[in-house]
Formats: C-alpha cells, sequence, structure tokens
C-alpha cells in the first residue's frame, strides 16, 4: 500500500461544487492514486446507509467530489508519521457524512 493526499484544487467559486462537496484535504492508505479516489469516496455517506433513493444507480459514490479530476488531485505523501502498513482507509482529515443533499426544498 501506498499513501495519498487528496488535496482540493478547483476555486471556491467553481459550480462543480454545487453537485459535490469540498471535504478539504485527506490523506488515505490505499493500493494507487484511482485507488485512493476510490477509499475516499468511500468514506462518504452512500445512499445505501440511509433510508433515502438515488437519483441514479444505487449508489452515490461516483459522484463524490473525490472522484472529480476537476476538483481534487491526488499527490504522493511522504509524511513518515502515517504508517504504510494496514487497510485501504483514510489515515487523516475528516470527511463529512452531509454528502447528500435534497434537490429540492
Amino acid at each position: 500500500m501506498k499513501l495519498y493526499r487528496l488535496v482540493p484544487i478547483a476555486a471556491a467559486t467553481d459550480t462543480n461544487w454545487d453537485l459535490a462537496s469540498n471535504q478539504g484535504e485527506v490523506i488515505v492508505r490505499a493500493r494507487s492514486s484511482g485507488d485512493a479516489r476510490v477509499v475516499a469516496a468511500e468514506a462518504e455517506l452512500d445512499f445505501l446507509e440511509i433510508d433515502a433513493l438515488p437519483g441514479d444507480g444505487n449508489s452515490t459514490t461516483s459522484s463524490s467530489a473525490f472522484r472529480n479530476e476537476k476538483l481534487y488531485t491526488v499527490i504522493d505523501e511522504t509524511d513518515p508519521a502515517f504508517p504504510v502498513e494496514g487497510r485501504r482507509a483514510v489515515v487523516a482529515g475528516t470527511v463529512r457524512v452531509d454528502n447528500i443533499r435534497p434537490t429540492e426544498f
């Protein structure tokens, strides 16, 4: 496993943030940079975990800001403060679980 830092790169006024929440920086342990995006997205709340239905498909992980290359970049993390050994997971930072927002009020 390797460590990766996911860093928001889009401006706060970027309209892509209307579709997904800015979660700030997080560090994840994953197999690859692509897997790092998946690990971070899996840490967010998913429709399958609450009493609601998604608008498209059965999961919301594909619509996560972490998976959007216009919103986040992935950087190899070299800080020795975090262990490389262990399971795939978010090891630093906070992934909020208020990512599911109603489209109608």
